[in-house]
């Protein structure tokens, strides 16, 4: 360990997320992790390093933070307002913190989930094979003001800018059928597919509660529906006729019926889909699919590759004067060959 992160100040909901754990299914216990896992992937290329080291996820509001060494930020996922000692510093980039310097992150811009990566990860005990919090397994918890995550002694680069993509203010989610869309009439099924819908403020962790104009949706044996394993992804129909999508610290049964399942490529866009969202489901065949599966694991390959030199606007840069920015200039009437 080189230093820590100390937190300063803490926002309502902010935890220590990884990619979850993996083999506990069985037992009753979902992988858990990031709600955005994408921007784990993100933050990981902007750093130079594995996407399997833990970042802070925050979500709605940031905290204020303070390293006890000289460290690697980068910050990804929904756009949050940040600065450094009071200079902004751009999202979706990565940024030298040092010791002692103090970094704010306020509410959020766009988007749900915001990311804050350090360089190597946090040095915290993995449980369970992951280091990152289940809030409702209660494993790990909330981080609170007056924490302090030890660093890792790792360097990383800084400077870089990763160009984000539209997952930020809802869209069309791709779902396929489950073992109970049949359950439904054909109608009920089409007009779920052809309706808007917004992101109701019910929303965790756990499941989105989805809003729409119109009647439910209900299956044709109702409730009577036995409690059998669930999965992130799949969408209950509660009692209401609502959908709701279940997320990555969902339960791992339950008796509502299942309309569709969200494909995993696309539950990222549903995390950062902000309150009022709007969003529509469309079903597409398993060869679709494993395609979409497919174009989005290679994205996220291609992610180390997209990372470009940060461009900053010199009014935003604080410590300007430290910088060498006169080599090489020359005089216009000197002559050159002079000796």
């Amino acid at each position: 360990m080189s230093g820590a992160l100390k937190v300063l100040s803490a926002g309502p909901a902010l935890s220590l997320q990884d990619l979850g754990r993996r083999g506990y299914l069985a037992f009753g216990l979902t992988r858990g992790g990031a709600a955005d896992t994408l921007a784990l992937h993100e933050g990981a290329a902007l750093l130079g390093q594995s996407a399997e080291l833990a970042a802070i996820e925050m979500t709605g509001m940031g905290s204020t933070f303070e390293a006890t060494a000289d460290t690697v930020i980068a910050l990804t996922g929904a756009r949050m307002t940040a600065t450094l000692d009071g200079a902004p510093l751009v999202w979706n980039a990565s940024h030298a913190l040092p010791a002692g310097a103090k970094l704010a992150i306020g509410g959020v811009q766009a988007g749900t989930c915001g990311y804050l990566h350090v360089a190597g990860g946090f040095d915290v005990p993995v449980q369970m094979g992951a280091r990152g919090s289940h809030l409702n397994a209660g494993i790990g918890g909330l981080l609170e003001a007056d924490d302090a995550l030890p660093l890792t002694d790792a360097s990383a680069r800084s400077g870089y800018f990763l160009t984000p993509d539209n997952r930020l203010a809802g869209g069309t989610i791709h779902v396929i059928e489950s073992i109970q869309t049949t359950e439904f009439s054909e109608e009920t099924r089409a007009r779920f597919a052809a309706t808007p819908f917004r992101r109701d403020p019910r929303g965790n962790r756990q499941g989105v509660r989805m809003d729409s104009d119109g009647d439910g949706f209900f299956a044709r044996d109702g409730l009577s529906i036995v409690s059998e394993v669930i999965v992130p992804g799949d969408i209950q129909i509660t009692g209401d006729g609502a959908p709701f999508v279940l997320m990555c610290e969902s339960q791992t049964t339950g008796g509502y019926p299942r309309i569709g399942t969200v494909i995993p490529s696309d539950l990222p866009k549903v995390a950062q889909a902000p309150v009022g969202a709007p969003l529509k489901f469309e079903f597409v065949s398993h060869e679709e699919a494993r395609a979409l599966e497919t174009r989005a694991r290679a994205a996220i390959k291609a992610l180390a590759g997209q990372v470009q030199p940060l461009v900053r606007d010199p009014a935003d840069i604080a410590d300007l004067l430290s910088y060498q920015l006169v080599s090489g200039v020359v005089s216009a009437s000197a002559d050159p060959f002079e000796t």
